[in-house]
């Protein structure tokens, strides 16, 4: 869907603080969902986790991604998704060799544009539910880019700035 907007890339890099901004002014938004999972899977001490069992946590937020899209469609204007079904299938096909994005085809698409935070390393933290290091999420950017280039998405590096300067240059690019 044209109103459906991906922010994706590097882990840490903000993606989460840019959803923020954008849902105190007035838009939907689409929490990620593999924080979600690992959350759900730390509270009842479950095993589909990124660093223990990724092939299911892959699996379910797929399952989860297309679940967003049918509940964001019946959300008013722009939809903005902190990560979504790209991503998951990305991870899938990364640590699986099934060809997970080519199933995507023409299907479940996004807005044409995709947003991308880069790797900085300035803002980059590690928490109970990231504790990968820095090289590990540049790794998983470099795979994002690729794969939602592969698909046809113009891919757009957000800049380093301040959020409310980075929502701007969305909203911006959201107009062309």
């Amino acid at each position: 869907m044209e109103r459906f907007v991906v922010i994706s890339g590097c882990s840490g890099g903000g993606k989460s603080t840019l959803l923020a901004e954008l849902a105190k002014r007035g838009h939907a938004v689409v929490d990620e969902p593999g924080r979600r999972i690992v959350k759900d899977e730390l509270q009842r001490e479950g095993a589909a986790l990124p660093w223990v069992n990724g092939m299911a946590f892959a699996r379910r937020a797929i399952e989860l991604a297309l679940t967003d899209r049918v509940a964001a469609s019946r959300l008013e204007g722009w939809v903005f998704f902190d990560r979504g079904l790209v991503d998951a299938a990305a991870a899938l096909q990364h640590l699986t060799g099934e060809p997970a994005l080519a199933t995507l085809g023409g299907v479940h698409r996004y807005h044409k544009r995709v947003f991308i935070t880069p790797p900085w390393p300035e803002i980059y933290v590690e928490d109970a539910e990231r504790p990968h290091g820095f090289d590990a999420a540049v790794a998983e950017h470099e795979r994002l880019i690729e794969a939602y280039a592969s698909l046809g998405y113009k891919v757009v590096m957000l800049p380093k700035t301040r959020t409310a300067q980075r929502v701007d240059f969305i909203m911006r690019a959201l107009e062309t």
